[in-house]
């Protein structure tokens, strides 16, 4: 995920319901549609920022040893400073970024040969 790239809102803006019901026709899935990418947002920023601070694991169990890590502090202020995972998905599902499919939609299409 290019972090540099997202132009979602950091704060909380008021959105139309009724803009997010066109695309699916259903608000409810609209919104279902949003928390699955939301979700899995979140995974891939918690798994990248894992493996960002992976480097600075101290696997000792002494305490006087255990210092404070400039490099680490800036990467856990970069990874707070980014919006929610649900206003990623949110902002992608409004540009129409996000591809979902609906199982009932296509079993009602007749099969054309």
């Amino acid at each position: 995920m290019d972090h540099k790239k997202i132009n979602a809102s950091v704060t909380t803006i008021t959105r139309d319901l009724n803009k997010l019901e066109i695309e699916t026709g259903n608000i409810y899935q609209s919104v279902m549609v949003i928390a699955k990418r939301s979700n899995q947002i979140s995974l891939e920023v918690k798994d990248e920022l894992s493996r960002k601070l992976e480097e600075f694991a101290s696997f000792t169990d002494n305490l006087e040893e255990i210092f404070e890590n400039r490099e680490q502090i800036e990467i856990s202020r970069f990874y707070e400073k980014l919006p929610k995972p649900s206003s990623i998905a949110l902002q992608e599902f409004i540009e129409s970024k996000l591809y979902f499919r609906t199982p009932e939609k296509e079993e009602k299409q007749p099969d054309v040969l």
